[in-house]
């Protein structure tokens, strides 16, 4: 199974480009399914009106499903406040009905990572195609789960739940209540779900496309996408360039946006020349119904049905490489190209390290010969990012000559 992420910046088309994908996907004979939040674009778009529960068949072999944030939130809300009845009656809280609950600011994102989850776990299609938020949220929502599992772990340590039978006393020693049971089991719960959206995010089927217009500004502004979603190890599979005039156009005006989005075309090709870059054509209006997305898919834009090989792993980017025998060192490599020195943090705590690339951060456990050893530099290298480590002489074993050994 396949899942393409399509994202890119606001008004780029991105509903419109992640229908003509899933369109040409099926066209080639595959089961696809594009999902979506957005209101009302898509129905636009396909000609056809979306409802949020099961998924509306549009043509031959695709699908359309629309996520409704709010209805999942009450759902979930309602959920909750059954579960914790008992507790609410104690505190003499009067529950909500389902006819006054309205969705809470993120609750969309929550929603999105679910029904991705639900579909990478079905088995119902060969692709899914799904209608990201805007670049710079869709980095921040795919990091989501990893970060909240990190959260969870570190205020409720899964391990003071083992000692829960001697919490009674525990209690008593340190002078300050252990937390509820019902903490870690809402907290199990969470990780569980947590766990399964990861596993889509990390599948190696899963990637990124980026859709673009060719502007002035198009190659700096993906040259800082693309190094967000390396810092999180997500790849791209290609970027899509939207609504291109069409060359040699007699008309002076015509012809000098033409020359303008030739210009942006090739920066685009140039900042990402390990990617496909797919043009697509400015049909003059916005595409509405199958018939429109059809046109615009002949010529070179027909290729984005094709999601590339399906690889059997996903290797983790971030290398160490050894150098002690030569300088005494380790190098942790981390791939992020395109990101550049003056928006570039290191910072270490403890077993941890904080990579900041812009407006993007990361923290990362550090392998375990990394724990023993101290950061002595950094630099950013062909897009590749190297933090060297040197052996701490009290925590490093060293073998007969006094230097430290590759174990």
């Amino acid at each position: 199974m396949r899942i393409v992420l399509v994202t890119g910046p606001g008004g780029a088309g991105r509903t419109t480009l992640a229908a003509a994908t899933a369109l040409a996907a099926a066209r080639r004979g595959t089961r696809a399914l594009l999902l979506t939040t957005e209101s009302s674009a898509p129905d636009m778009v396909l000609g056809t009106p979306l409802g949020s529960g099961a998924a509306t068949p549009i043509a031959p072999g695709l699908h359309a499903r629309r996520i409704d944030p709010a209805d999942r939130f009450r759902q979930e809300f309602l959920a909750f406040q059954e579960r914790a009845g008992a507790a609410l009656d104690l505190l003499g809280a009067a529950p909500l009905d389902e006819d006054e609950l309205t969705e809470l600011p993120g609750a969309e994102d929550f929603a999105l990572l679910q029904a991705l989850r639900a579909e990478h776990t079905s088995g119902d299609w060969d692709l899914v195609v799904v209608d990201m938020p805007s670049a710079a949220e869709t980095i921040r929502l795919l990091a989501l789960p990893n970060q909240v599992r990190r959260y969870l772990r570190r205020l409720l340590p899964p391990e003071r739940q083992a000692a829960r039978a001697l919490r009674p006393v525990l209690a008593q020693l340190a002078g300050v209540p252990m937390p509820a049971q019902k903490l870690y089991e809402a907290a199990e719960r969470w990780e569980t779900e947590l766990a399964a959206v990861q596993r889509a995010i990390d599948d190696p089927g899963t990637t990124v496309r980026l859709v673009t217009e060719a502007g002035p500004v198009a190659a700096a502004t993906l040259r800082g996408v693309r190094a967000g979603l390396a810092l999180h190890g997500r790849p791209t599979d290609g970027v899509v360039v939207n609504r291109l005039l069409p060359t040699g156009s007699a008309d002076p005006f015509l012809a000098a946006l033409s020359g303008s989005q030739q210009t942006a075309l090739k920066a685009l090709r140039e900042e990402f020349p390990d990617v496909p870059v797919h043009e697509v054509p400015h049909l003059g209006h916005d595409p509405q119904g199958v018939e429109e997305l059809d046109e615009l898919l002949d010529g070179p834009a027909g290729e984005l049905g094709d999601a590339g090989p399906l690889r059997a792993h996903r290797p983790d980017p971030w290398t160490v490489e050894d150098r002690l025998a030569a300088d005494g060192i380790l190098v942790w490599r981390v791939p992020l190209p395109g990101a550049e020195r003056r928006g570039l943090g290191l910072v270490r705590r403890g077993d941890e390290i904080v990579v900041t690339v812009g407006r993007f951060r990361r923290i990362r456990t550090l392998p375990s010969a990394l724990r023993r050893c101290t950061v002595s530099g950094a630099g950013l290298r062909d897009g590749v990012l190297e933090i060297r480590f040197t052996p701490d002489p009290d925590l490093w074993p060293r073998n007969a000559t006094g230097n430290p050994t590759g174990n």
